[in-house]
């Protein structure tokens, strides 16, 4: 029996990276997957490429009418909603004196208050159906402490913590099960990104960064993708009925809580 048999998913930016293994893995389970991205044309790509249980839906989740017509548009063509992915994020770093203005509230305006309207929505909806549902958010090992360079970024995913703590809390009650998980460092085109900001403020040359991260990690590695579909498929699936408010780290043992 498939784990997902049935379900009816839609994951935030979805249309590559974490996002996009993560609907794969849930569509191998038995579900049908929205593939929910700002960029409607990688969407409808990823969604073709995944086969007939996905589909592309159009997405900002920094904008009200985005996000509540795409659970419309999710409840519309499936008839339900029982799974929900809070994937879409940002990162940025920079020291405290040189974060701006603009970081700051594009970074909370996706990586938190995105999250909470997403879920918002997504609840409003499972709550109408009146047969429970999973809401997965996705936080960050950065989350769990501070950083020098990576303030802002490290705030929001504490946030994404506490929110899941809060809503968690708040709609079991009608059968909603919401839970996080906290990935380590994964590897992924982002991590370019990411290396190129430490070669600038740490002065290193390009690659060096991400190689010592890797090292760094008691498993011996960075994490692909594919190293979080366990946790992502247990928590959407009846298996974590019983499980409330928690976030989960996988991070090859990078932080322990």
């Amino acid at each position: 029996m498939k784990r997902l048999e049935g379900k009816s998913a839609l994951i935030t930016g979805s249309a590559r990276g974490i996002g996009q293994v993560f609907a794969q893995a849930y569509i191998r389970e038995g579900a049908t997957v929205a593939i929910a991205d700002i960029d409607f044309q990688r969407a409808q790509a990823t969604a073709s490429e995944l086969g007939p249980h996905a589909y592309a839906v159009k997405m900002d989740v920094t904008d009200q009418a985005s996000i509540d017509a795409a659970i419309a548009a999710v409840t519309a063509k499936m008839g339900k909603l029982d799974i929900l992915v809070n994937n879409a994020a940002l990162f940025d770093l920079a020291p405290i004196t040189d974060i701006t203005r603009a970081s700051f509230e594009r970074l909370f305006a996706i990586n938190v208050a995105g999250t909470l309207f997403t879920l918002q929505a997504a609840a409003k909806q499972m709550i109408r159906q009146g047969h429970g549902g999973k809401i997965i958010n996705m936080a960050s090992q950065a989350g769990r402490r501070g950083e020098p360079l990576v303030a802002v970024y490290c705030a929001s995913k504490a946030a994404v913590i506490s929110l899941t703590q809060s809503a968690g809390l708040n709609l079991i009650k009608h059968g909603i099960n919401v839970n996080a998980i906290a990935p380590g460092v994964v590897d992924g085109e982002h991590w370019d990104g990411v290396d190129a900001l430490f070669a600038k403020y740490e002065n290193r040359p390009l690659g060096e960064k991400k190689k010592q991260v890797g090292e760094e990690v008691p498993l011996g590695r960075m994490a692909t993708a594919d190293d979080l579909t366990g946790m992502a498929i247990f928590l959407a699936s009846s298996d974590s009925d019983y499980i409330v408010a928690q976030t989960y780290n996988v991070d090859g043992g990078n932080w322990m809580s």
